[in-house]
């Protein structure tokens, strides 16, 4: 495996940024492989009967409150068996400093993400059994249906209810700033509702930016690790990539793709639970949500088979994001700053293997990105560059 040949205005990784990103990577493959063993013990051995007979009796016979002390009990589960995963990724952060985060913190932060987890858990379930029991023919394409509505306003109440749960956010003091990157999102033809700081230094030390939400909810974040070490030019280059993505209609593509994908998963666990009932006898119904861990171990299958392709679909819509950005600032010199000062302080790879970048990576190598603007801006006219 050869790494991409950079420019000499891309400065090489270090010995300690990769040691970062390959224990990063190690750590969610332990992840992802400790998730597939409890899904197929769960299914193997027939413990998931168990927890659905402990959840009916906890629930006094009540399928509705049932299905949700099996979600509880498996959620459970599944937390204290990758605790020490966590735990140790909390400690990963903060022996390469890159966080600021006290124990206590992340403990209380670990706290709240699981009661979210269940309660979007809980709602996602009770919904997906009572269309199962209602319509159990043709439940897979209103699931589907059902699963897309919820997926965009999830994306469009995700800035006003779930992030600030774990972080704070304060509008932009900064007028001026303000003013600029109001000015460069109309030019984009995207309406914000407003331009935050994002306190992301209460937790950690690493800089990011984002356009998020969707119509009412539409705006800009700024952590404030990023306003404190980028200049208003670089931030405006970092701002100009994500309007990019309102440009190129990528939240609106991604959304179709997300449901093509969504409906060959529905499908596929439709056939998966008949085969699973008629020919190997696992459950008796199609209600049986003891057979819920059989419906995430299609998913996650899916996801891993389509990883490859959903990564290089991503990877092209950043490019593209990226060429909007050269477009629409005044020099390419912020965008290459900003792209170097990002993987300092991040300690991202900006040279990671061919294979690495194929299956991990949702954005494009740093080193490429950089040597993509070099490129536009040797084929720029003169009058047009100075």
């Amino acid at each position: 495996m050869t790494s991409v040949a950079t420019p000499s205005t891309i400065p090489t990784d270090s010995p300690e940024a990769r040691r970062y990103n390959r224990i990063k990577r190690w750590l969610g493959i332990a992840d992802f492989v400790l998730g597939l063993i409890l899904l197929l013990a769960l299914l193997v051995t027939g413990w998931s009967g168990t927890l659905r007979d402990l959840a009916y009796s906890g629930g006094f016979q009540n399928y509705t409150l049932a299905v949700f002390l099996y979600v509880l009990m498996l959620m459970g589960i599944g937390k204290l068996l990758g605790l020490g995963l966590d735990y140790y990724g909390f400690r990963l952060e903060h022996r390469f400093q890159l966080s600021n985060q006290k124990l206590r913190a992340w403990i209380w932060d670990e706290f709240k993400g699981f009661l979210v987890g269940v309660i979007l858990a809980s709602i996602v379930t009770e919904l997906l059994y009572f269309i199962i029991r209602e319509a159990p023919q043709h439940w897979w394409l209103l699931a589907w249906a059902a699963f897309l509505g919820l997926f965009v306003l999830l994306a469009q109440i995700a800035p006003v209810v779930l992030f600030p749960i774990f972080y704070k956010f304060e509008p932009l003091e900064d007028e001026e700033l303000k003013s600029r990157l109001v000015r460069l999102s109309q030019s984009a033809g995207t309406r914000v509702r407003g331009v935050y700081k994002w306190k992301l230094s209460e937790k950690s030390k690493k800089a990011n930016a984002a356009l998020t939400g969707l119509g009412n909810t539409r705006r800009i974040i700024l952590a404030d690790t990023l306003l404190d070490s980028y200049s208003p030019d670089e931030i405006e280059a970092v701002l100009a990539h994500e309007l990019g993505h309102h440009v190129h209609r990528h939240i609106f593509k991604s959304i179709l793709v997300q449901a093509g994908i969504t409906l060959l998963g529905f499908w596929a666990a439709n056939w998966t639970l008949h085969y699973a009932i008629e020919r190997r006898h696992m459950f008796e119904t199609l209600s049986d949500f003891a057979n819920l861990p059989l419906l995430v171990l299609v998913s996650t299958v899916l996801g891993f088979l389509l990883l490859p392709a959903l990564n290089a679909y991503s990877r092209f819509n950043e490019r593209q994001a990226d060429r909007y950005a050269f477009q629409s600032i005044a020099s390419i010199e912020p965008f290459i700053s900003s792209m170097n000062k990002l993987a300092d302080q991040n300690l991202a790879e900006r040279t990671p293997s061919r294979f690495v970048e194929w299956l991990f990576h949702s954005h494009p190598a740093i080193a490429r990105r950089i040597a993509a603007a070099e490129n536009w801006a040797g084929r720029q006219p003169a009058n047009v560059r100075a």
